[in-house]
Formats: C-alpha cells, structure tokens, sequence
C-alpha cells in the first residue's frame, strides 16, 4: 500500500482526514466491486461483484462470505428508512427492495409501459420515495447483464412515491446519469454523469439540482467538474461535502464545488459509503478490491 494516500489542494481539507491513517485492502477476488451499503445495526458492509453476479459482505473481524449468490448482476445498493435492503439489478432491469423475512419486492421494472435500461444507483428521501438512476451500462454487453437494446429513449433519474407507487422521470437530459446523494438537509440532490467512459470528449460532470417538497428537481445546474476519471459513485458527509470516485481516487467537494483534496486508491475506483460505528470510516470499492480508511468526518447517510 502506498505511504502517501492524503493529496492536500485547499487546506480545508485538513480537517478532513487523519494523516496517520493507512489505506487498507479489506479484500480482493471481485471483477468490478460496486455498490457499498454499511448496516450499523449488523456491523457489516455489503457491496456487489457485478460480473460474478454476486454480493459480498464484510464483517469488521476481517470475515468475507458471499452475502447472495445469485444477485442478478446487482450493482448500486443503499437502505431505506426502515433499514431495509434497495438494490438496482442490471440482470433484471429492476430495483426491488428485500423484506424483513427474506422475500423480494419489485419496486419498478418499468416506465410507460417499457423495461428499465439498467437502473444503477439509488438513494432513498426522508419522506420514503425511492431515487435512482437509470443509465444502459447493464445492457451494454454481457459482461455486467445481459446485452440488449434499450426501450427507454433517454436515460433518466426516476423517483418512485412511496404512497402511489408511481414513477416519474424527473431528469431524462443526462448522457449516462450513474452515482446520486442527497445532500444532509435532503434541499439539493446530486448526480454523477459517467457518459464520458463511452462518449469521448463528454463532460467529466456532476450536476446538483434543487430538490422541491421532496418530490420534483429545479435549477440544473453544474456543481463541478473532473479533471482525472470518470465520476461514479458519491456520498455526502456531515459538512456537507462530496466525496466522489474518479480514477484511482477518491475526490472531495466542498458545497461550493471546490476541489478540497484526493485519497490516492492503488486501483480504479467505482464506488464509496460512510461506515464504522461512528461513520467516520470511508469503505471504497475499486475494480477488484475493497478499501477503507478512516477519516476526520462522519458520513450523512441512513440507517
């Protein structure tokens, strides 16, 4: 592991970190890990191995076990209000929820009459709707789903009401709309366009739109703008800055879009959550690996 993981661009960033903490390599094995999920409750991390069609769990004794074996290409997994399991299935098309006894529910598989593209990442709102994304890289090839053409014209961020069941598109102009999060007081959301990993010269962008009683986005606008790597997956902390996968690294973005700091990742990062007991511990999937390090702030994030 390298011996210098913390890269300093705006002393804010100091408060940040812990400059005595290593990286640490928590396991090795997966094809491209993504989607981490932390359960407090069970002191525990989830996350996917999308080609190998698998998810993995991590218990904090250095245990690894295959959590489900057959996950149907999952990728992005989050928690609801209720502490229960929300994941977006490639394989399938669908976001389904897992219920206290084990069975699943499928909270959408389609829109207007047509099969999802390959919902991706999801987050789920205080009020209980469910937000994902939608973008095709599931049907791209057979590697992380199954190869198909899409139905849906645009690729979306969809909202699901959680009294209704209704989904409604409520951004359909993104190239590849992939990691999203709310920020702490739930009034902005942000989401990640990864277009530029197939569209060269596409804006290497996460845009964050103003969220409005909880149920519709206003005042798109760009919060900010890579420079290395292709954003992916991101999460908030308590401050209120953003932490998003980029290339062998881990940017951070304070609320005003300025670029704080990296963690340097030996490997090509894909995703990241906030765990530990305190959650001040940053857990980070990239490519065949699972990371961690422990930081100086805590992640806003659900149970």
């Amino acid at each position: 592991m390298a011996e210098q993981v913390h890269e300093i661009i705006d002393a804010r960033f100091r408060d940040l970190i812990v400059g005595s903490a290593k990286l640490e390599r928590l396991y090795s094995g997966c094809r491209w890990a993504e989607g981490p999920v932390w359960f407090k409750d069970g002191d525990f991390l989830l996350w996917s191995d999308i080609p190998n069609h698998r998810m993995m769990r991590y218990q904090p004794d250095g245990t690894v076990s295959v959590f489900r074996a057959n996950s149907n290409f999952s990728n992005g997994n989050t928690r609801d209000r209720q502490g229960r399991l929300v994941s977006c299935e490639h394989g399938t098309r669908r976001v389904t929820r897992a219920e206290y006894d084990g069975t699943i529910t499928v909270l959408a598989d389609r829109f207007e009459g047509k099969s999802l593209n390959s919902p991706n990442d999801v987050v789920v709102h205080s009020n209980g709707s469910v937000w994902f994304t939608d973008p095709t890289y599931g049907i791209m090839t057979d590697y992380e789903g199954f190869k198909a053409e899409p139905e849906q014209t645009t690729r979306n961020v969809y909202r699901l009401d959680p009294e209704t069941g209704e989904l409604t598109a409520v951004v359909t102009d993104f190239l590849q709309p992939n990691g999203l999060v709310f920020s702490p007081d739930e009034t902005k959301l942000y989401v990640a366009d990864s277009g530029s990993s197939h569209t060269a010269g596409a804006p290497r962008q996460i845009r964050v739109f103003d969220v409005v009683d909880g149920k519709t986005l206003t005042n798109s606008r760009e919060f900010c703008r890579l420079v290395d790597g292709v954003p992916d997956g991101l999460r908030a902390d308590v401050h209120g800055n953003i932490w998003t996968s980029g290339g062998p690294a881990v940017h951070c973005y304070a609320p005003d879009g300025t670029l704080l700091g990296r963690i340097h990742i030996p490997e090509g990062v894909s995703n990241l959550t906030f765990g530990g007991p305190r959650g001040n511990r940053l857990f980070v999937t990239a490519t065949t690996s699972v990371y961690s390090i422990y930081l100086a702030t805590n992640g806003a994030q659900t149970p």
